[in-house]
């Protein structure tokens, strides 16, 4: 692995980004329904879209969102999708993304980060266990809610 880096979401990067591949059995994790029902309402200018670059190659792909005004405390300070290329899951291109999403949020005045996702065997839900997510709820949805404390 080479340096990770994050580089802002841009014309050049998007197709990369785009391109991305999933593990057999994990697109059906992609976006919970959560999500998918809120992101119409989700200020644009509050969206924060990167790419994770090893070396000069995009192989993740994190977007957050701050903003503190939300009336839902989980999509406050949160990671709306995060996606990390199949070939290159396995080598902590996830987790870092994910810290330096959190390094963002911290410096904006944020002390926890918070995720949804969907159970399932393939699901994420281990990954953001594992990098210190802890269970905070659910959604109307079934889906779980985690929080970081940063």
């Amino acid at each position: 692995m080479g340096s990770l880096r994050l580089e802002e979401l841009s014309a050049k990067t998007i197709v990369a980004a785009n391109g991305l591949t999933l593990r057999p059995g994990q697109e059906q994790f992609v976006t919970p329904v959560s999500y998918s029902a809120a992101d119409a309402y989700v200020n644009p200018t509050t969206t924060w879209a990167r790419v994770v670059l090893d070396g000069d190659d995009v192989v993740g792909f994190i977007r957050g969102n701050f903003d503190a005004d939300n009336p839902r405390p989980e999509f406050r300070s949160c990671i709306w999708r995060i996606n990390v290329d199949a070939t290159a899951q396995g080598r902590g291109i996830g987790k870092f993304a994910v810290h330096e999403l959190a390094e963002e949020a911290r410096q904006r005045g944020f002390h926890t980060v918070t995720v949804i996702w969907e159970t399932g065997d393939d699901g994420p839900g281990e990954f953001f266990r594992r990098i210190g997510f802890v269970e905070t709820g659910e959604t109307e949805y079934g889906e779980k809610i985690g929080a970081l404390t940063i």
